[in-house]
């Protein structure tokens, strides 16, 4: 199992390829511009409270719609796009 982590203030998000635990208060989002580029990160479950997290949920379900096909939060951005909203998150 390849496990990046990337820390960002006290927040953590983890990317899992291939594990399919999600630890306590965390929760699984897939974000990618396609089905080929989606990767699996798990955020903690406080970001699902943050404004600038629910604006880009928003946004998601704006553009595409509510269905999320996979266990998990679909987001379909580029991986730059989730990392500068989650970077703001304190």
């Amino acid at each position: 199992m390849a496990i990046l982590k990337s820390f960002l203030g006290s927040k953590q998000i983890v990317r899992r390829e291939s594990s399919s635990t999600i630890p306590r208060g965390f929760t699984a989002v897939y974000v990618g511009e396609n089905d080929e580029k989606k990767k699996r990160y798990v955020v903690p479950v406080s970001y699902l409270n943050q404004p600038l997290f629910q604006d880009l949920l928003s946004k998601s379900e704006e553009e595409f719609g509510f269905d999320h096909p996979i266990a998990g939060l679909t987001i379909p951005c580029h991986e730059s796009l989730f990392f500068t909203v989650t970077s703001q998150i304190r």
